[in-house]
C-alpha cells in the first residue's frame, strides 16, 4: 500500500467499546485534505471512518481492509452567533467541542451518554439523548455537511441539497462516504450548570405514567430501571429530568464564573482484571439495591453540572474494563407506542434469566426524521449492558430480537453485536431505499465494515 509520507499508519487489532469480536485492519491517521488520496489505496475489502471508537459492537471496524481516522481541532470551530451554528471539522469530538462552546455560551444538540465521540460519528450514527422526545436526534439538526465520496470528489449536502444522499449519510454508519465537516444549530445557555428533578420509580407501569404527559414539559429525561427487580417491584426505577440552569437558579459561588467547564476524569480503571471482570449476579443485584435506595424519594431543581447529568460514565477511564476479558455485550432496541406489553414482556424475560446489567436506561423518543437508517421512532427504548461471557446469552437476546420485531420494534446499529439481516430488515422497511442511494454513490463498494458484511448492508 503506497501511503503519503506524512501519515501515521499501523496495522492494528480494533474492536468495538464491548471489547469483542477483534479484527485486524490498516489504521491511518490523516488530516481532511490528504483523506483523499489516503483512500485510493483501499484493497478489496475497502474503507471506513473510525472516530473514537465508542460503538460497542463492530460497526468502526474493517477487518483486513483499511480504517481512516480523521485529525480535527475543535479551535477550527467557527460559530455564528446570530444563527446559532457551528461549522467543525469531522474529526472533533463532542469533548473537545463543549470545551469551547459551553464558556461562550452554548451547547450541542444532543449528547449521548458519553461525550467521547467525533461529530462525524454523531450524525454516522444519528445519535440519540435525553431530548429525544422533543428535539429530536443529532441529524434533525445538522444544516449541512460535506461528504468525501468513493470517486474521491466532495460533494456539499443537506436536508435541502440533495436530501436522498445527505438522510443516507445520516444514520449510514460511514457507508455512504467519509464526512469531512459539518455544521449544526445549537442550544443557547445561561450557565454550564442543569437544574435537575429526581424522582424514585416503584414499577414500570408508574414509570410509563410518569414519562408520558409529564415528560412533554421538560427538555431532558431519562430512567435508570433495575433489570433483576422482579414481581410488583418489575421496572422499579430512577428518573432523572433537567434543563441548563438559568443563572437565578445558582448560588452566589457559582454565580461567579456560571459558565465554567472543566469535566473532570475522576479515575482510570485499571489495565489488570480478572479474566471474569468485576460483573456478575451478586455484584449487580448489590449495586441496584444500593443505587435505587440512595435515590431520594422526589427531589427538584438539584444543581449539577453537565458531566455528572450528561456523563457520569466518562468520570471513569476505561470503564468497560469492568467486564473483563469477555467484553460486554449492549443490547438497545425501541418498539412502538402501544406496545408496553411488549416493553414489559422484555424485562421479564431479564429478570427471569438474572441478566448481570447495572447499566439499563429507558428512554422517550418523540418523532423520527427522513433519514432511512436512522434508529429512533416515537416509542420506548431500552439500552443495557450485559458481560458477553453470560451463559446462554445469545438465546436469550435472540428470544428478545423476535419481541421487539414483532411489537414493530428495531434495534441500533451502533450497539449492535449479534442481530442478524434477517432482524435488519424487519426492523428498517427502507433498507432497500437506502441500498440504492448508496449504490449510486459508489457502485464498487469502496466504503465497507465487519457490521456492513455482517448485516448484509453492503452486499
Amino acid at each position: 500500500m503506497a501511503i503519503l509520507s506524512t501519515v501515521n499508519f499501523a496495522r492494528r487489532s480494533l474492536t468495538g467499546w464491548g471489547r469483542t469480536n477483534a479484527t485486524v485492519a490498516e489504521v491511518l491517521e490523516v488530516p481532511n485534505h490528504e483523506v483523499a488520496d489516503v483512500v485510493k489505496e483501499a484493497g478489496p475489502r475497502g474503507a471506513l471512518v473510525r472516530g473514537l471508537g465508542r460503538s460497542y459492537g463492530d460497526a468502526a471496524q474493517n477487518s483486513g481492509g483499511l480504517v481512516v481516522r480523521l485529525f480535527g481541532s475543535a479551535h477550527q470551530a467557527v460559530i455564528d452567533q446570530a444563527k446559532g451554528t457551528v461549522a467543525v471539522p469531522a474529526g472533533v469530538s463532542i469533548d473537545d467541542l463543549l470545551r469551547v462552546l459551553v464558556p461562550r455560551g452554548w451547547f450541542v444538540p444532543v449528547t449521548p451518554g458519553t461525550r467521547f465521540v467525533t461529530i462525524g460519528g454523531a450524525i454516522a450514527s444519528d445519535i440519540h439523548g435525553k431530548n429525544h422526545h422533543g428535539e429530536g436526534s443529532f441529524g434533525s439538526h445538522v444544516t449541512s455537511l460535506t461528504l468525501l465520496l468513493a470517486d474521491g470528489s466532495q460533494v456539499k449536502v443537506g436536508p435541502r441539497r440533495n436530501p436522498a444522499l445527505f438522510w443516507a449519510t445520516v444514520g449510514g454508519m460511514g457507508l455512504t462516504g467519509i464526512i469531512l465537516d459539518a455544521t449544526f444549530t445549537l442550544i443557547p445557555i445561561e450557565t454550564s450548570r442543569m437544574a435537575v428533578d429526581t424522582i424514585r420509580v416503584p414499577d414500570l407501569d408508574s414509570l410509563f405514567a410518569e414519562m408520558t404527559s409529564p415528560d412533554d414539559d421538560v427538555r431532558y429525561s431519562v430512567a435508570w430501571i433495575d433489570p433483576l427487580a422482579k414481581g410488583r417491584h418489575l421496572g422499579r426505577s430512577i428518573l432523572g429530568r433537567g434543563d441548563h440552569a438559568r443563572l437565578d437558579q445558582l448560588d452566589a459561588k457559582d454565580a461567579i464564573a456560571p459558565l465554567e467547564y472543566t469535566p473532570q476524569q475522576l479515575a482510570t480503571f485499571p489495565p489488570l482484571v480478572p479474566p471474569a471482570g468485576y460483573i456478575n449476579r451478586l455484584t449487580v443485584a448489590a449495586f441496584n439495591e444500593v443505587w435505587f435506595r440512595k435515590a431520594p424519594v422526589r427531589a427538584i431543581g438539584q444543581v449539577q453540572s453537565i458531566a455528572s447529568f450528561f456523563h457520569p460514565l466518562d468520570m471513569v477511564g476505561s470503564w468497560n474494563r469492568v467486564y473483563g476479558a469477555s467484553g460486554m455485550v449492549q443490547y438497545q432496541f425501541v418498539v412502538p407506542f402501544g406496545e408496553e406489553v411488549a416493553m414489559r414482556t422484555v424485562i421479564e424475560r431479564l429478570s427471569a434469566a438474572r441478566a448481570a446489567s447495572f447499566l439499563a436506561v429507558l428512554k422517550r423518543f418523540g418523532a423520527g426524521n427522513a433519514a432511512p437508517l436512522s434508529f429512533p421512532a416515537p416509542g420506548w427504548t431500552l439500552a443495557l449492558d450485559v458481560p458477553a461471557g453470560s451463559p446462554g446469552l445469545g438465546e436469550l437476546l435472540h428470544g428478545l430480537d423476535r419481541i421487539v420485531l414483532d411489537a414493530g420494534g428495531r434495534h441500533y446499529f451502533t450497539k449492535d453485536a449479534h442481530t442478524t439481516p434477517e432482524a435488519i430488515r424487519r426492523g428498517y422497511p427502507r433498507l432497500d431505499e437506502w441500498k440504492a442511494v448508496r449504490d449510486s454513490v459508489d457502485p464498487h463498494g469502496r466504503w465497507q465494515s465487519d457490521l456492513s458484511r455482517r448485516l448484509g448492508l453492503t452486499d
